[in-house]
């Protein structure tokens, strides 16, 4: 089993609880109730309403080394039991993007944007793990699946840092985003 495989299965069953589905650009997501989260390529099976997203964890793309040693210091690991609030963000980059060199998108992600930098701003409060979809198929609904984990006392700072990252010169080139919000329950 890979532990670098993940199935994001939104149906009728998972411990995630869906309390809010907002489609900010593009195509929507089909309404679900629940959402489980499957490491591995062989334990999730397509639900028969609703919806499966598929990624991969990967090295960073756009991370220099003192950035990577900072976040790895700062940051915590998913499943603190505390952290019962989650959002799944996938998002899907347009042609324009795509069509930059490595270099001109690091200059937009961090140079004009910040996005480390407003990440570490609200570490370790909020934990995330990147999951790239183009690493399997161009052809997935979405590039990048974002899973965050926090506790509910923290929800106000995740907004705040989605207000942020959404105003930045990144987000120019996002052409869906959709923000499922959830809660854990037993």
């Amino acid at each position: 089993m890979s532990t670098r495989f993940f199935q994001f299965v939104g149906g009728d069953t998972g411990v995630w609880r869906v309390v809010k589905t907002h489609t900010l650009i593009g195509e929507p997501l089909l309404d679900v109730a629940r959402l489980d989260v499957v490491a591995g390529q062989d334990n999730a099976s397509q639900p028969d309403s609703g919806w499966l997203l598929r990624g991969i964890t990967s090295n960073e793309r756009y991370v220099e080394r003192a950035e990577k040693n900072t976040l790895v210091e700062k940051q915590q690991g998913l499943g603190r039991p505390e952290a019962t609030c989650a959002a799944l963000i996938p998002i899907r980059k347009n042609a324009a993007w795509w069509a930059l060199t490595q270099d001109e998108r690091r200059h937009i992600f961090e140079g004009q944007s910040q996005h480390i930098q407003i990440g570490l701003d609200y570490l370790p409060a909020i934990a995330r793990r990147l999951h790239h979809c183009r690493d399997i198929s161009e052809n997935e609904p979405f590039d990048f699946l974002t899973w965050f984990e926090f506790a509910p006392t923290d929800e106000e700072a995740f907004n705040q840092m989605l207000m942020q990252l959404r105003a930045s010169e990144e987000w120019q080139y996002i052409d869906r985003e959709v923000d499922i919000r959830l809660v854990r329950e037993a």
